[in-house]
């Protein structure tokens, strides 16, 4: 899948963490030091909504069991062996575009 405008870059300031729909799927999106990351928003725990976890710095805690992700790489903080999908994002003007392949 090629690249899909999910939204504007403004809906997920510095610090934070939004759902977006990306051509029907929905991910993820850290804003982490005005960088965005995209991720699958299922935990791989037990399925929790990664997108409505505490973001601190770089890490998302899922609202469920609290398993801890790093969003730059998706990989679960302490067990690199286990992680969420990530995704290529780009910023066009006021727009991200998301590429979940």
């Amino acid at each position: 899948m090629p690249f899909v405008r999910a939204g504007k870059a403004h809906a997920v300031l510095p610090g934070t963490i939004a759902e977006l729909d990306v051509g029907g799927t929905v991910v993820a999106v850290a804003n982490v030091g005005g960088k965005l990351f995209a991720f699958n928003t299922v935990c791989a725990h037990e399925g929790g909504p990664l997108g409505q976890g505490e973001l601190e710095g770089s890490i998302v805690t899922c609202p469920w069991h609290a398993w801890q992700y790093n969003v730059t790489t998706g990989k679960v903080e302490g067990n690199p062996e286990v992680g969420v999908e990530t995704y290529p994002v780009e910023v066009r003007g006021d727009d991200i575009f998301i590429d979940i392949g």
